[in-house]
């Protein structure tokens, strides 16, 4: 019998004492790795799992037969299909263990789980098992806000510039050259703080329907009754454009 380790937040061990371990995921099964002789490549998976916000993880150890049908391979391909044994050994003599993954293509059994227990957590590896050392990457899809240490990290790595001031931006917009610099000013002011909708107000009746469209995008991140009465004018808009940024909540 093949001894597999599943990873789990500690909210699910109860149900899963009770009912077993569902299978999930967009290849619909059950993500495990061997017991192995090394704690670390048993649990490398354990950081990265953390990065989705749980805050304790703990370890399932569940028992298959040797002869039963799974995936193996590394994460960054589809996988083999083979015996369990057979992926056992395949992760345990790999020259790079880590990031490799066994996929149970079932639903786990209360009667096969072994036991659950609690595990250190600080075990594996971040983001990809060589990023140790590396310069890391803050773009959106590789660093996600809330994150450990998110918003330094970009301010620290980002290679886009940093987002002008409020006052900066307001100043950007009193001098702009044309409606080109207002739709840019309109559009960091949306991705900024909330503040005085009088600034902005008087560009609700601009004759240019993008910088209306701007402006009503720019609006969502206001708080009051002056830029919901301000939007309420712009859902009304001749423009469709206008309308849908009037109307889209972000």
């Amino acid at each position: 019998m093949a001894l597999l380790v599943h990873l789990t937040p500690e909210k699910n061990a109860r149900r899963i004492r009770r009912a077993g371990i569902t299978a999930g995921g967009f290849r619909r099964g059950v993500f495990c790795l061997p017991v192995l002789p090394s704690y670390v490549l048993s649990h490398q998976w354990l950081r990265e799992l953390r990065r989705g916000g749980q805050r304790l993880i703990v370890a399932v150890h569940f028992r298959i037969p040797d002869d039963e049908t799974v995936q193996v391979g590394h994460y960054s391909n589809s996988g083999a299909e083979m015996t369990a044994a057979e992926a056992v050994s395949v992760i345990l003599h790999a020259e790079d263990p880590r990031g490799y993954e066994i996929v149970v293509p079932r639903s786990i059994a209360p009667t096969e789980l072994h036991r659950i227990r609690h595990v250190r957590q600080v075990a594996g590896w971040r983001y990809h098992p060589d990023s140790h050392g590396r310069r890391p990457c803050a773009c959106p899809a590789c660093l996600g806000r809330g994150e450990f240490k998110a918003a330094d990290l970009r301010r620290r790595y980002s290679d886009d510039p940093p987002i002008p001031t409020k006052p900066q931006l307001l100043e950007q917009l009193r001098n702009a050259a044309d409606d080109d610099d207002v739709i840019v000013a309109l559009y960091d002011l949306g991705r900024r703080s909330r503040g005085d909708v009088v600034d902005v107000a008087h560009l609700v009746d601009h004759p240019n329907p993008e910088i209306r469209s701007a402006l009503a995008w720019a609006l969502h991140r206001y708080r009051g009754t002056e830029p919901r009465q301000l939007l309420t004018r712009l859902a009304s808009d001749p423009d469709p454009e206008v309308r849908n940024a009037a109307t889209k909540r972000r």
